[in-house]
């Protein structure tokens, strides 16, 4: 029909689910996509909910720590069988999206958006005994930090900082604490637990 509007391709009616709806990324596990959930200047911890994909809060930061980078998940992965048993300390995967920090030189101070993502390390970290791996990676075009590579490209002070934000992020005064940091690892392991993440998801949810 002359003159009908044409949508383009791929075209989404609705919303798709942050989690379930949206590609891991352009060429995974090298660079994926990031569905941001929080800022470095949110005090309140969001998550996306799983059964809507909308973010929900989900509390207010704890301690005085806030997040250093950009925090999210890359769709569709999970952190089951495989992402366990590459976190030799923890009984299994946590049951969720793969976490992943991205680092970018200009403040990006909106959640919700997706970007793109090129992985240069990662943290181990067990909670409550169970792998909740946290992917590092770098804003894929920001050319401030185009050269870095790999973890230790990296200034220390800044993958000191993301270790102290996650040994400390969940603490409650008075309690035990429930986290803690097995390994900080290379790109060449970050592919590793990527490519996990990716299979589990598909075992789990399907393809």
């Amino acid at each position: 029909m002359e003159g009908k509007l044409k949508f383009p391709s791929p075209f989404f009616r609705w919303r798709p689910h942050p989690w379930h709806g949206l590609e891991p990324g352009p060429n995974p596990p090298n660079i994926v996509h990031a569905y941001i959930e929080i800022t470095p200047f949110d005090l309140v911890k969001y998550e996306v909910d799983k059964e809507t994909g909308y973010l929900r809060v989900d509390r207010p930061q704890r301690s005085s720590s806030i997040p250093p980078t950009l925090y999210g998940f890359i769709p569709r992965t999970f952190c089951g069988e495989r992402v366990g048993k590459l976190s030799p300390q923890s009984t299994g995967g946590d049951g969720d999206p793969l976490d992943i920090c991205v680092i970018s030189e200009r403040p990006i101070t909106k959640s919700e958006i997706i970007l793109n993502a090129r992985v240069v390390g990662g943290i181990q970290m067990i909670d409550g005994g169970e792998a909740d791996d946290k992917i590092i990676a770098v804003l894929y075009n920001d050319s401030f930090w185009q050269d870095v590579k790999d973890l230790k490209d990296l200034p220390k002070a800044m993958i000191d900082r993301l270790q102290h934000y996650f040994s400390t992020y969940k603490l409650v005064p008075g309690k035990e604490k429930s986290t803690f940091i097995a390994d900080i690892y290379s790109a060449d392991k970050a592919y590793e637990v990527v490519r996990a993440s990716l299979l589990d998801y598909e075992e789990t949810y399907g393809g």
